[in-house]
């Protein structure tokens, strides 16, 4: 490649600076792109943990059934 003096950059050198200009314009697209979809992940998970103590919480305060009741069987008639 041979450089010119005269002040004009050269056609490689304007290519590579625009290649260069659009792949920093391509990542940061991706880098908010990635953290938009944590975002996503982060706010369904808060969802389903907070579905998850709900239902924990409404099991708890149903009284558990006791075991003779769940071995019981009925009496079948003869």
């Amino acid at each position: 490649m041979v450089t010119k003096k005269s002040g004009e950059p050269s056609p490689e050198s304007i290519a590579r600076t625009n290649r260069q200009r659009l792949a920093q314009e391509e990542g940061v697209r991706a880098m908010a792109d990635v953290e938009q979809k944590a975002v996503a992940v982060r706010k369904n998970m808060e969802r389903l943990r907070a579905l998850r103590q709900s239902r924990e919480a409404q099991e708890s305060a149903q009284p558990a059934p006791s075991p003779k009741a769940s071995k019981r069987k009925k009496a079948v008639p003869k």
